[in-house]
């Protein structure tokens, strides 16, 4: 595969836009109270029925539910389908028809675990790091960062991040023991790494033995040692306003968790070895996926308790979600555990299998707690939402809208919009809208160089996607195109449908 420039440089004209969103001031409401901290979750490839509080019957997630029975969780919430482009969206207020990252890209080659990274997020952005940084708070990332590789603009502390400590390359998050993470742009090694999370069984091993898989699981589990020090953090900076972005991992591929999170779904399951391709070989691949979400799970409960412990949870607005939805392969299997939540497509998709995720809001005394919304929103939206939670203004330029309003129960001062928008343009290719109760897709965009048909749904009765009304509705088709049509043209070329397919890697 073709290595990439990763610091591939854009024209003058898209960096001018760049610059001009940097310019517009950020402005602070002096008669706002203390801005509270703020603690953003993100998990990795977690469908929507994936947590109890979301209807998951099989796997236990008591912290989460708990967090959502003292807060407010969103049921109409969007990320894209895809891990990098969420991450672009929630750092940059921009959707996937205006942003910069609308794909996976994955810069070398994808055998080649030299780390290049995702494309980077350029020089001069305005980013949900710079823009809190700008209002006062100390920013931090802990986990996997697929913005930008070692030595290249998008690196976290280019983009507003104070301190960052994890993965820079997406495929390097793919192992749960990995040879290194990164803290603040220094490589640190890890003692009893697995070499690879792309491996198959040796010749000759007995998939039902459980010595079999001993070499897959090491000696330090990335997610241990990153919420140690999301746990250090929060110690550290008490005493003054911080962000904290907590991007975990779980559930992605490879199937790996320490044997300790493994014993509350030991024989629970018909459980069959795993030994396919893709990912890692696993002896219980449908117990393991479970220990994953609840061990997530229980990561979230030591952040509420130090948060509680330092006297800080009466202060901090806390926040869960995921980049996209469920994924198959490499012995995951989300359908068992209807981890879709029983809607159409996953990760990949933009059917709400693909996009839709659950979303969890807490802040004591000023979320209701016990409350729930439908209000469709997006990731794109969390930008200007924690700006005006802290105080200051939505900037000028972004497709982000705050729903600050809608989280503090105040829906008459929330601001509407017309549509929401999202493109996959690698693969086959695909874009969606929502307007309304209605959705509308178009697929294969690459075939028909983005005048494929569109299919049409109607979200409030039909939320499976089941019942396409295309031909019902000539004139909701008519105004999907002129959404459609909105999209600006990709920067890096081949996310664009009249060019060839891009690198899919997730």
């Amino acid at each position: 595969m073709q290595k990439h420039d990763m610091n591939y440089r854009f024209g003058p004209g898209l960096l001018a836009v760049l610059l001009l969103l940097m310019g517009g001031a950020l402005q602070v409401d002096a008669q706002q109270p203390a801005k509270p901290n703020i603690v953003f979750i993100l998990a990795d490839d977690l469908g929507y029925g994936s947590i109890g509080a979301f209807g998951q019957q099989l796997i236990q997630t008591p912290n989460l539910d708990k967090l959502a029975r003292n807060g407010m969780m969103l049921t109409d919430f969007y990320a894209n389908s895809v891990c990098a482009p969420t991450r672009g969206s929630l750092m940059t207020g921009m959707h996937t028809g205006d942003g910069l990252i609308r794909g996976n890209l994955e810069l070398g080659s994808f055998e080649n675990w030299e780390e290049f990274g995702q494309l980077p997020l350029q020089a001069n952005t305005l980013t949900m790091g710079t823009a809190l940084q700008a209002v006062g708070y100390t920013t931090a990332l802990i986990g996997k960062w697929g913005l930008g590789g070692p030595g290249s603009t998008g690196e976290p502390h280019n983009q507003g991040v104070d301190f960052f400590y994890g993965y820079l390359d997406q495929k390097q998050a793919h192992n749960y023991y990995p040879e290194h993470l990164w803290r603040n742009g220094v490589r640190e090694a890890l003692p009893g790494a697995v070499p690879s999370a792309h491996q198959r069984l040796p010749e000759g091993a007995d998939p039902n033995d459980p010595a079999s898989y001993a070499d897959y699981r090491g000696t330090v589990y990335a997610c241990d040692t990153m919420t140690a020090e999301a746990l250090r953090f929060i110690r550290n900076h008490r005493d003054r306003p911080f962000f904290l972005e907590m991007a975990y991992t779980l559930p992605h591929m490879a199937l790996q968790v320490p044997e300790r999170a493994l014993v509350p779904y030991r024989g629970k399951f018909d459980d069959k070895p795993y030994t396919g391709p893709g990912y890692l070989p696993n002896a219980t691949p449908r117990e393991t996926y479970a220990a994953m979400i609840t061990l997530l799970d229980t990561y979230v409960g030591q952040l509420v308790q130090a948060l509680e412990e330092n006297g800080l949870l009466d202060k901090t607005l806390i926040v869960f979600t995921s980049d996209n939805g469920a994924a198959t392969g490499g012995g995951a299997d989300p359908d068992f555990f209807d981890a879709s939540g029983g809607l159409r497509g996953r990760k990949g998709s933009l059917h709400e299998g693909g996009i839709r995720v659950p979303f969890i809001a807490a802040w004591p005394g000023k979320i209701p707690a016990g409350s729930r919304s439908d209000h469709p929103l997006a990731v794109w939206d969390l930008l200007p939402t924690f700006l005006e939670a802290g105080g200051a203004s939505t900037p000028a330029g972004i497709n982000g809208i705050s729903f600050w309003p809608v989280l503090r129960g105040d829906y008459t001062k929330q601001q509407g919009r017309t549509f929401l928008y999202w493109e996959f343009m690698e693969r086959r290719g695909e874009q969606a809208v929502r307007f309304g109760r209605w959705k509308a897709i178009r697929k294969d965009t690459r075939a028909h160089k983005g005048q494929s048909l569109i299919e049409l749904y109607d979200l409030y009765a039909d939320r499976s996607e089941q019942h396409n009304l295309a031909m019902q509705h000539p004139e909701l088709v008519s105004r999907a195109e002129q959404y459609f049509a909105t999209r600006k043209r990709a920067a890096w070329p081949a996310w664009n449908p009249d060019t060839p397919q891009s690198n899919p890697n997730p």
